[in-house]
């Protein structure tokens, strides 16, 4: 039951964050942690959504628009160490609540007919870097704020998917500096049947969102990420993630 239960959820956020560009981690991290201690939770997740990463950056990651990925994601790598050194002193609700208000302000953008046409010039994009790795570092929150900033950046679907998916692995690889040592304390009480059973299930999940990518409309993909943005700053105020 345990497997089944990891296994739908690691396929269906999979499957579902393929468009948005996140939520696996902030789905998945419940699933284990109702089932396993916080720590091996932690570490799980960490694992899953790693390689899930890599896996959709081998589908993916050739549309990635260059420019985007330096001009964003190299400062966001750069803010999420200065987040999560500089912001220790901040309740981490705190913060929650400041990213969610961020991600409401960006949901109505999307879902104004008058302010949805409305697009972030390049010069923007280096703050939407340090604004999602700033907080990311902190919460690891830093997916939302990526997604609100790309979306706006006047890519087609295809690009707004693989630049995302390019620039939340350089993320996790820097991140990586920190979950070490938690995966390694944590090894000898992973469940790696478990472990292996989310990771193929996202794998799947990956899979499956890539092969409805030439039928989602750009337009259904802003709607998207709108409503997940709407429900994930919702979750952040009230304290439920």
């Amino acid at each position: 039951m345990t497997l089944l239960v990891i296994a739908l959820v690691a396929a269906g956020a999979s499957a579902l964050t393929f468009f948005s560009g996140f939520g696996l981690g902030t789905l998945l991290l419940p699933a284990f942690a109702f089932f396993y201690p916080i720590d091996v939770a932690i570490a799980s997740t960490a694992v899953v959504h790693f390689l899930n990463g890599l896996f959709k950056l081998a589908l993916v990651g050739r549309h990635a628009n260059r420019r985007v990925v330096l001009l964003f994601g190299l400062p966001a790598i750069a803010a999420a160490y200065l987040g999560a050194r500089l912001l220790i002193g901040l309740a981490d609700q705190t913060a929650k609540v400041i990213i969610g208000v961020l991600l409401i302000c960006f949901t109505l953008l999307e879902l104004s007919p008058r302010l949805s046409k409305i697009s972030f010039p390049p010069k923007w994009l280096p703050l939407g870097g340090v604004l999602s790795g700033f907080f990311g570092g902190l919460s690891g929150m830093q997916g939302a704020l990526r997604s609100a900033f790309l979306i706006r950046a006047g890519l087609s679907k295809e690009v707004f998917i693989g630049t995302g998916v390019v620039i939340a692995c350089l993320i996790d690889v820097a991140r990586l500096v920190e979950y070490v040592p938690n995966i390694m304390a944590a090894r000898a009480d992973l469940d790696y049947a478990m472990l292996a059973t989310a990771v193929l299930a996202a794998f799947a999940g990956a899979v499956v969102g890539n092969r409805y990518l030439k039928k989602m409309t750009l337009e259904r993909v802003q709607r998207l990420v709108a409503v997940m943005l709407l429900l994930v700053a919702i979750g952040l105020i009230a304290g439920v993630l």
